[in-house]
């Protein structure tokens, strides 16, 4: 399907809502009820939210559920790291909605695929170096590094998982479609 017509248009009432229900799962995967305990840290969920938000919407939008999403969930529940969310998991989300719209464009399944292991490292980069330098030490950030990977793998695996063999793309490509 064409993305130029099956795109939200930006500021209109869809493209709102879509974000905003987006932006609030992420919001909500931020809390540490729905993490798993890991030494350093916990193993939070929000980036499936974040890299599926990026495969389905535009660079914007994915900015706002990705960056602003995971500000306010840090703000609400743990606020050291809110900056680093706000930029680490904005440029990521920018970076897959990007990428995934000029990558492989008769192949989106692949070129989503690549796009998210970009933001994975983009993420992964992105809270090593604000633990060991912003919030905490160089230490405690070896000792996340693993569980970085593992969280960016799983959230990059979740979203083309749903975006592609479970059609969640082509889904939500159709009802935006239909709601002109």
């Amino acid at each position: 399907m064409p993305e130029e017509k099956t795109a939200l248009r930006r500021g209109s009432a869809q493209w709102l809502a879509v974000t905003a229900v987006l932006t609030a799962m992420n919001i909500v995967l931020s809390m540490s009820i729905f993490s798993v305990p890991v030494p350093g840290g916990h193993l939070y969920f929000c980036d499936a939210i974040i890299n599926t938000a990026a495969i389905l919407l535009d660079p914007f939008a994915a900015f706002v559920v990705g960056g602003v999403g995971s500000f306010i969930g840090d703000m609400l529940f743990y606020p050291a790291p809110m900056l680093v969310s706000l930029i680490t998991h904005g440029l990521q989300a920018v970076a897959v909605s990007a990428l995934s719209r000029r990558i492989m464009k008769r192949r989106p399944a692949i070129g989503a695929s690549v796009a998210v292991f970009i933001g994975a490292l983009i993420m992964v980069a992105g809270y090593t170096l604000g633990r060991a330098y912003i919030y905490a030490t160089p230490e405690y950030a070896v000792i996340k590094l693993p569980f970085e990977i593992l969280q960016a793998v799983l959230g990059a695996s979740v979203a083309v998982a749903l975006c592609f063999p479970l059609r969640l793309r082509e889904i939500f490509h159709h009802m935006v479609h239909n709601m002109r």
